[in-house]
């Protein structure tokens, strides 16, 4: 359950800020935000800083190179998937959300990772302090 959950933030976090629909932040800001550019600064920054501590905590968990490892091996079944027809990206909008969730994978796995390492070692990361 904690995967899914890091994973559903990560996903909306992602999806807040662009999406195919019309309603996500990068849209808003340029045909809106202007009007409200208070608002528009303070919801960018809010972003912002759930990006740094998302990208911060994936980069001390599994690095820069198991960010690009995670994010080949979702390559590599989106590759699989389009090769056996299960996968049509001629759809812009699918390709898109298909983005979206594998960004949305890459962080779930990070934010999650040390959990994962300490349950299956059973040793303790050095960051962890009561636990």
């Amino acid at each position: 359950m904690g995967f899914l959950l890091r994973w559903l933030f990560a996903f909306a976090l992602i999806a807040a800020t662009y999406n195919p629909t019309p309603y996500n932040f990068t849209r808003w800001a340029m045909t809106d935000g202007q009007e409200r550019l208070s608002v528009t600064v303070l919801a960018g920054l809010i972003l912002l800083v759930a990006y740094v501590v998302y990208l911060r905590a994936t980069l001390r968990s599994i690095g820069a190179l198991g960010m690009v490892l995670v994010l080949a091996l979702v390559g590599a079944l989106l590759w699989v998937l389009f090769d056996i027809g299960l996968l049509d990206l001629q759809n812009r909008d699918l390709s898109v959300w298909i983005g979206i969730m594998a960004l949305a994978t890459v962080l779930g796995i990070g934010l999650s990772w040390s959990i994962v390492r300490r349950k299956l070692s059973g040793q303790a990361d050095v960051d962890d302090v009561d636990e």
